[in-house]
């Protein structure tokens, strides 16, 4: 019977994509690129930046970007970023957990039936290989409060949990989309806010570290609270974790948003994602050695540094 499910679900999704289907891929106006001034930045010696693959799952480039291929594979990377600094190491999204299965069942039911995936291990038990342990982490910053991004939560029992004010109220909300976050009770939230001025033309910034290292801007739209993390080393290398704005580096490259029926099942407010895709667009466009990070992109999570194992 659940394989005749699956059939059906996707022959019902395949059917939906087709019927507003483009085979090129489908670019978002840009309109005319605003110049900006690339933000001083001072990051301490011996801060680094490291990936935690935690896990994949297995789509292709048709639900990726609008006008994606439907017939050519796609691993979608569920992964954790550490930015460890002097004064402290952050997480940025917790990827799988070790109870992913249970996990997995607040998904949508058409996410269950069509969705396959793969484990890897756990951010915290990556951690402690490393020599880190988790509790010494001065935080997780989730982008967002969804299920692939807040599972390996529960495996970093006590750990500060930050997330927006917006973000914490979409948690509580009772909406299906923060489930998961919801079912782990009363997380050690920190909520912070975003008290610097303009950043890369976002209206508002929080400069974690007082140094331009770490720098947290505001992009409301996948959800009500996520955000981008702006990451600038030592060597001179940039970085920028746009979470879920997009899939995939075409979404930013192209520009191309999410495929009407993803869009649609997984973002809070489509019309603002488009602005900040576009924004990132220009942005990238004028800065082309800033690495832009979508949290669910294999290819580039493993163009990043590994966290190395204690000798």
């Amino acid at each position: 019977m659940k394989t005749l499910l699956k059939l059906l679900a996707m022959l019902v999704v395949a059917g939906l994509l087709l019927l507003g289907y483009s085979f090129v891929p489908v670019a978002l106006p840009t309109g005319e690129a605003v110049s900006f001034t690339r933000p001083d930045a001072r990051p301490p010696a011996g801060m680094r930046l490291s990936v935690l693959h935690t896990g994949k799952m297995f789509s292709n480039a048709g639900f990726a970007y609008r006008g994606g291929n439907l017939l050519e594979p796609r691993v979608f990377g569920m992964a954790g970023i550490l930015v460890q600094h002097p004064k402290g190491n952050l997480l940025f999204d917790a990827g799988f957990g070790s109870r992913l299965e249970e996990h997995f069942k607040t998904t949508p039911t058409l996410m269950q039936l069509l969705s396959k995936y793969e484990t890897e291990q756990t951010a915290a038990e990556q951690l402690r290989a490393a020599g880190i342990e988790p509790a010494s982490l001065l935080g997780v910053v989730l982008t967002h409060a969804h299920w692939d991004h807040v599972s390996g939560l529960e495996d970093l029992s006590g750990v500060p949990v930050w997330v927006t004010r917006e973000e914490r109220d979409f948690i509580r909300s009772g909406n299906p989309d923060s489930a998961l976050a919801r079912s782990f009770g009363a997380l050690h939230y920190k909520i912070y806010e975003f008290t610097g001025g303009p950043y890369l033309g976002f209206a508002s910034s929080l400069d974690v570290f007082d140094d331009g290292s770490v720098v947290l801007v505001p992009v409301p739209g996948h959800t009500p609270g996520s955000i981008i993390a702006f990451v600038t080393l030592p060597d001179g290398e940039r970085y920028a974790l746009v979470g879920d704005l997009v899939w995939q580096r075409e979404g930013i490259e192209i520009p191309a948003e999410r495929p009407w029926l993803s869009a649609d099942m997984v973002d809070n407010d489509k019309m603002a994602v488009r602005r900040w895709i576009v924004h990132m667009h220009h942005l990238s466009q004028q800065f082309p050695d800033m690495v832009i990070v979508p949290a669910h992109d294999r290819r580039v999570q493993e163009t990043l540094p590994g966290l190395e194992k204690a000798q």
